[in-house]
């Protein structure tokens, strides 16, 4: 929910509105499953079942790839030269201090993250960095409508997140 973990960073509404996917196994009692769903409705979750590949990859772009990213902007800054870093940080839109922000998480349990999902990461992470290819492309040859178009359909993104109340 936030970048901060543990007790002291508990919220009484940080799952109000907000999904949490149930991934049983195959097999698991019905009864067994609706007392879990109960549980996080009672938190002010929403719920959905999935299984767990697919679970894996949904996560992977809205949540692992994000931070990938924002951890390794962050280290890219941090890696400049002493100078450059400074004017970084004192120059820093609000665009990169979002990255911040994720990158402020926990970095056990990103690690641990990472690790234990690394196939649909990898797999998301390798689709983003083709896309990222294009996007470069596009910028290099002036590509004016390829830019315009992946802008469009990111802002259509950010309208529907608001529109159903997760943003």
């Amino acid at each position: 929910g936030t970048e901060f973990s543990g007790p002291d960073a508990g919220l009484a509404d940080l799952f109000k509105g907000r999904w949490s996917l149930l991934t049983p196994p195959a097999g698991t009692a019905e009864a067994a499953i609706v007392k879990i769903e109960t549980m996080w409705k009672i938190l002010g979750a929403q719920t959905a079942r999935m299984d767990a590949a697919h679970h894996d990859r949904v996560i992977a772009i809205v949540s692992h790839l994000p931070h990938l990213i924002a951890f390794t902007i962050c280290g890219t800054a941090d890696d400049l030269a002493d100078e450059t870093r400074g004017e970084v940080l004192q120059f820093a839109a609000s665009g990169f201090r979002d990255f911040t922000r994720i990158a402020a998480s926990d970095p056990v349990m990103w690690r641990d993250i990472f690790l234990n999902n690394k196939d649909a990461l990898l797999e998301m992470f390798s689709r983003f960095s083709e896309d990222a290819q294009a996007m470069a492309r596009a910028v290099r040859w002036g590509d004016a409508d390829y830019i315009e178009d992946k802008i469009n359909r990111s802002r259509k993104i950010r309208k529907s997140l608001i529109d159903i109340k997760q943003a």
